[in-house]
């Protein structure tokens, strides 16, 4: 039995698109269109990324003022997180939980302004998409919160991931919202 790629938890979040893809399957293999620009989605991107992870591995808590981002699970399984913290947002402070599997393709797509973290309960790889190039990355615009502050409200289903140096000095949500002021 497949594993569905699906919303496991929190409320409605205004521009967050979870796009089911279809995989076309016969003798040789198969072929899935990943990205349209005719699906309509709110997202210029202009990096692509081809990101693997090890399991019990935590990539964030970012955050972004400047980017939209796509993610599509190519294989394993992966929990993500996002929490809304535009002020001028109708769904400011609501949270999300995804759980993502390779093997039921579906890419998320979300607009700047948005706290997202990722899980990898196995050796995984996705597919990434900003609309901000890496390199144009600024100190001003690359932040982040410790992943399991009480305060997010996220049910995480793991206690001890392995996570960066950076996204360990990250701060908690409190002094977050300090720092970044409105935007």
């Amino acid at each position: 039995m497949i594993s569905e790629s699906r919303m496991i938890a929190g409320s409605e979040i205004e521009g967050v698109v979870l796009k089911k893809l279809k995989e076309n399957q016969d003798y040789r293999g198969s072929f899935t269109e990943v990205y349209n620009h005719r699906w309509n989605l709110d997202l210029n991107a202009v990096q692509w990324s081809y990101v693997k992870s090890e399991a019990n591995v935590f990539r964030g808590l970012h955050f972004h003022k400047r980017h939209d981002e796509y993610f599509c699970l190519v294989s394993g399984h992966s929990q993500l997180g996002l929490k809304d913290m535009r002020p001028n947002s109708p769904t400011y402070l609501n949270w999300q939980l995804y759980d993502l599997h390779g093997e039921d393709l579906a890419a998320l797509i979300f607009p700047r302004g948005l706290l997202h973290g990722w899980y990898f309960f196995t050796p995984s790889v996705h597919l990434q998409s900003v609309s901000e190039s890496y390199v144009d990355y600024g100190k001003d615009d690359n932040w982040g919160v410790y992943w399991n502050d009480p305060d997010l409200g996220f049910p995480w289903s793991f206690t001890d991931p392995i996570i960066s140096t950076r996204a360990g000095d990250f701060p908690d949500l409190d002094s977050f919202i300090q720092a970044i002021g409105d935007f």
